[in-house]
């Protein structure tokens, strides 16, 4: 009796084993770009990310923008700031980049914004997939089942492509999931459901959330003291380079006062210059007074004349500018 059943039992294994040499190795292959192209949810998502994206890139262009006509500014300005101001200025611009690469580096960076929600928003697609190629393995008895987009293929027949099968099965599964979800909530409105609280959990979702809003409170307290400190350094420049041009005004309006002083007429010249009626016993003191005022005024009208000669050489000068001026935009024009 032993003899039989162990016979039997090699008999089925044998033919067990000989059928799965005769049917072979069943390998099929999916292309994971092709099924998320055509899974509507994924593609909806993908331009609200990229519009998302695209309003980032915007925002930093826009400030770099700004960055970089300050920087222009303080070029055409220099001749007329301190060095100290220069300084000033060129760190504050130095400031505003840094802050500009840091909101980069937050968005688009390796841990940034857009790297998060994209691993968002493909990780439920991926799990569909799994899931699908799964099921459709165990039904249909695949034993290997590749991904075209993560695997060199040099040949592929289309006859083991299972991506439109993986894509029908995502979308049954999708309605299913609709028609339960609304099951549910049917269900829901009958019965009164206790949900399930993790206390643990909320108090680390609590203390990381608290964790959270302290860092964010000290970096923008950090940011807005360095603001302020900017902001005093520049109304001090401000006020020393305001001083420095008030004092350079009140030397310029001495220099013109003593000039117009020293061509005004001497007194004591003019005084001299009026005749003076003397008896006949005096008349050689008269005569010799006479011969200094001529003197006097003869040296003012000198001086006069170089004035006015001084006058009509600058006036040429400035006629003469403004005609090369003149030809010169009237060459540009043409």
């Amino acid at each position: 009796m032993k003899h039989n059943v162990l016979f039997i039992l090699t008999l089925v294994f044998m033919l067990n084993f000989s059928l799965y040499a005769q049917r072979g190795v069943r390998i099929g292959y999916i292309d994971t770009e092709f099924i998320l192209e055509n899974v509507p949810e994924y593609q909806e998502a993908t331009l609200q990310l990229n519009s998302k994206a695209d309003k980032w890139k915007n925002e930093i262009q826009a400030k770099l923008s700004t960055v970089e006509q300050k920087r222009k500014d303080l070029s055409n300005e220099k001749a007329l700031l301190t060095k100290e101001l220069i300084d000033e200025r060129e760190e504050d611009i130095a400031f505003e980049e840094k802050e500009i690469l840091d909101y980069q580096q937050k968005r688009f960076g390796p841990n940034g914004d857009l790297f998060i929600q994209k691993k968002q928003l493909m990780q439920p697609i991926q799990d569909q997939i799994f899931a699908a190629v799964q099921d459709m393995a165990a039904t249909k008895q695949y034993d290997i089942i590749l991904d075209k987009s993560e695997t060199v293929m040099l040949y592929s027949a289309k006859q083991f492509d299972l991506s439109d099968q993986v894509v029908r099965s995502i979308t049954r599964s999708a309605k299913r999931t609709q028609a339960e979800s609304k099951a549910e909530r049917k269900a829901a409105k009958d019965e009164e459901l206790v949900p399930e609280i993790n206390y643990e959990l909320e108090a680390r979702e609590k203390a990381l959330e608290e964790k959270k809003t302290e860092r964010e409170s000290a970096i923008e307290k950090a940011r807005q003291e360095k603001l302020d400190a900017r902001a005093a350094r520049v109304k001090e420049a401000e006020n020393r380079r305001q001083q420095i041009l008030e004092e350079r005004e009140k030397a310029k309006q001495e220099k013109l006062d003593a000039r117009n002083s020293s061509d005004e007429p001497d007194a004591k010249a003019e005084e001299a210059a009026k005749p003076i009626e003397t008896t006949p016993e005096a008349k050689p003191k008269v005569e010799e007074t006479k011969t200094q005022a001529q003197l006097i005024e003869e040296n003012r009208q000198k001086k006069l004349a170089e004035r006015e000669a001084r006058k009509k050489e600058l006036e040429d000068k400035k006629n003469k500018i403004l005609e090369e001026r003149q030809k010169a935009k009237d060459s540009t024009n043409k």
